[in-house]
C-alpha cells in the first residue's frame, strides 16, 4: 500500500506575510488536503517576492519535504504576481495538463481565465500553483485531486506497469 501523500502549502501574499490578513487560502487548502487523508507536512507564507518563492520551492523540493507542493496566490495579473515565474525558474519538467484542466473546469468563471498557474516537477516533488482566492484554490485542487496520488506513485517509482492503463480501455495483447 502506498504511503499517504505528503503535502506542503506555500501561501504567497504580501498582506498575509505582514499579518494584515489571515491565511484563509492556506487554511482552506489544509482542510481539503486533510479531508483526503493526505498529510500536511509544512505550511508557510512568504511575500510576493519571486526570489523568496523560488528559494522556498527549491529548499522544500531538494530536501524531499513533500510529494506535492501547493502554492496559493500570486498567479494573477498584478505586477507583483510572480508565482508562476518562480515555479518555472525551479522546475525541471512541466506538468501542463494539471493547470489546463483547472482552467477548463472553470470556464463559467471569467476570472479563472486570468489564472497564469503552472505545474511542474523538481526532484521528486510536484509543484502546483493555485489561485489566492480560497474558494478558487480549493475548487481548482478538487479538479486534479484524484490524479495526484498516481502522480506521487510515479514520482516515487512505485507505479507498476499495470497502473498505466486507462479504465475501460483494453490493452493490446503482446504477440
Amino acid at each position: 500500500m502506498t504511503a499517504a501523500v505528503r503535502v506542503a502549502i506555500l501561501t504567497v501574499s504580501d498582506r498575509v506575510s505582514r499579518g494584515e490578513r489571515a491565511d484563509v487560502g492556506g487554511e482552506a487548502l489544509e482542510a481539503f488536503v486533510s479531508s483526503r487523508g493526505w498529510e500536511v507536512v509544512r505550511r508557510e507564507c512568504v511575500p510576493d517576492d519571486q526570489e523568496l518563492v523560488e528559494a522556498t520551492l527549491m529548499r522544500w523540493s531538494d530536501e524531499g519535504l513533500a510529494d506535492v507542493i501547493l502554492t496559493t496566490g500570486g498567479t494573477g495579473f498584478a505586477p507583483r504576481d510572480r508565482t508562476p515565474e518562480a515555479t518555472l525558474a525551479v522546475v525541471e519538467r512541466l506538468a501542463p495538463g494539471l493547470p489546463e484542466a483547472m482552467r477548463a473546469a472553470h470556464r463559467g468563471n471569467p476570472h479563472a481565465l486570468l489564472s497564469r498557474a503552472v505545474a511542474g516537477i523538481r526532484c521528486a516533488s510536484l509543484i502546483l500553483n493555485l489561485p489566492g482566492n480560497p474558494t478558487g484554490a480549493v475548487e481548482s485542487l478538487e479538479v486534479v485531486a484524484d490524479a495526484l496520488p498516481h502522480a506521487v506513485e510515479l514520482l516515487r517509482g512505485e507505479a507498476g506497469e499495470a497502473s498505466h492503463s486507462f479504465p475501460g480501455k483494453s490493452q493490446p495483447s503482446g504477440s
